[in-house]
């Protein structure tokens, strides 16, 4: 039996007295509490339930949304954590839990565990494979720079690109580095590049720092902004021995912004000598070539020449002039020599000749044209012709 009137509490109103009780606490207002994460969902609200434990015991714990989204990595199960936060009741089901409002891995950096979780979720995705990188334009007209407008790798930059290919436009976007706005600031400018198309290259980075100076560089909204972009990215972050995310999803990692600038454009003395080079060596094969050419040209024409049908009408010509000039030697040769003979016969001949006798002294006498060959051909009376050698005259026969 009860000595006084017991107190009867609803559920309700114990659990709302013992709230009060460990609320007003002020050894539970600020709590640090180590143990290993179980249970673990991430609510599409952005809330994040868990519970936390050890060999001894557990206990439900809660980080609401915006203590969440300030966390650089994200908790997993198994995972030990050192949490500070608030002890409280929750009214609805009597459980007291912890109310975190920071988290840090137990033994390890935040930073660097975030840094490997996104590393891991990225290279699983392919975001890092050598198929996915565009290759660097050997000579770009527009080259975008997004850095921040104050550094000393915006005058680097700056600089070595003016010196070595100044023919080129420099597109720069001044953007925050380092603080929470620079990572959706450099995204931000990696889509606005390639909405307006307004380079053929991006330079993206800034100087060297520590790990959390560095950090928008290892943000995944900026690493899935590179991956994105149609334009080429150059990743120039930090010194050579730094490595961010944005270097592995990057087209070509530069180990620092000055050498980001002379890997985004060439060398215009190099390119100028190298022209020279190409141009005597082409002024040489041009020579040669034609030289050639020359020759064959000429071979040609000499084929040409002994071939073509009018050179075939001029030897045709020349032979047929050579036959007719044999043809005529010939006979002419062939004439006097009949003529020797005919000559040689008309002598013989004229000396048998009955003119070649009249010559002599002799004459013939025709009568009626025919040659008096008797006495018994003419009678008295009868006229005659008497022919000697230089010509004739007439007589008459007074006897017999």
């Amino acid at each position: 039996m009860y000595s006084v009137s017991p107190t009867v509490f609803s559920v309700t109103e114990l659990n709302n007295y013992v709230k009060r009780i460990l609320d007003n606490d002020e050894n539970l207002k600020n709590v640090f509490v180590t143990g290993e994460i179980s249970n673990f969902k991430n609510h599409y609200s952005g809330h994040m339930y868990m519970t936390i434990k050890d060999e001894g015991g557990a206990i439900k714990a809660v980080m609401f949304s915006s203590y969440a989204s300030r966390l650089k990595f994200v908790p997993e199960n198994g995972m030990k954590v050192i949490i500070f936060g608030s002890v409280s009741l929750y009214n609805k089901d009597g459980s007291y839990q912890l109310y975190i409002t920071d988290m840090q891995p137990d033994g390890v950096g935040a930073l660097n565990l975030a840094y490997e979780q996104l590393k891991e979720k990225l290279q699983n995705e392919g975001l890092f494979n050598a198929e996915f990188k565009k290759p660097i334009p050997e000579f770009p007209q527009k080259i975008g720079v997004m850095t921040a407008p104050d550094g000393a790798a915006v005058r680097d930059i700056f600089s070595i690109l003016k010196r070595r290919y100044p023919v080129a436009e420099i597109v720069f976007c001044p953007v925050a580095v380092q603080g929470e706005r620079a990572a959706p600031e450099i995204a931000k400018a990696i889509k606005l590049f390639n909405e307006q198309n307004a380079a053929d290259v991006l330079i993206v980075g800034r100087g060297g720092g520590s790990l959390e100076d560095l950090w928008a560089f290892n943000e995944e909204i900026v690493a899935r902004a590179i991956f994105e972009s149609k334009i080429p990215v150059i990743s120039a972050v930090g010194h050579e021995t730094d490595f961010t995310i944005a270097d592995f999803v990057a087209d070509l990692r530069a180990p620092t912004p000055s050498a980001a600038a002379e890997l985004a454009v060439p060398d215009i003395f190099e390119l100028k000598s190298e022209l020279l080079g190409l141009k005597q060596h082409l002024s040489v094969l041009m020579r040669n070539m034609l030289t050639g050419e020359k020759e064959r040209l000429e071979n040609f024409e000499k084929q040409i020449t002994i071939l073509s049908p009018s050179n075939k009408i001029i030897n045709s010509r020349q032979e047929l002039s050579n036959l007719y000039e044999k043809v005529v030697n010939s006979i002419t040769s062939k004439l006097n020599d009949e003529k020797t003979k005919i000559s040689l016969l008309s002598s013989k001949l004229n000396a048998l000749s009955p003119l070649e006798v009249l010559s002599r002294g002799y004459s013939i006498s025709y009568k009626n044209e025919m040659p008096i060959k008797s006495v018994g051909d003419v009678k008295t009376g009868d006229n005659i012709k008497i022919r000697v050698t230089d010509g004739e005259f007439f007589a008459e026969v007074k006897g017999s």
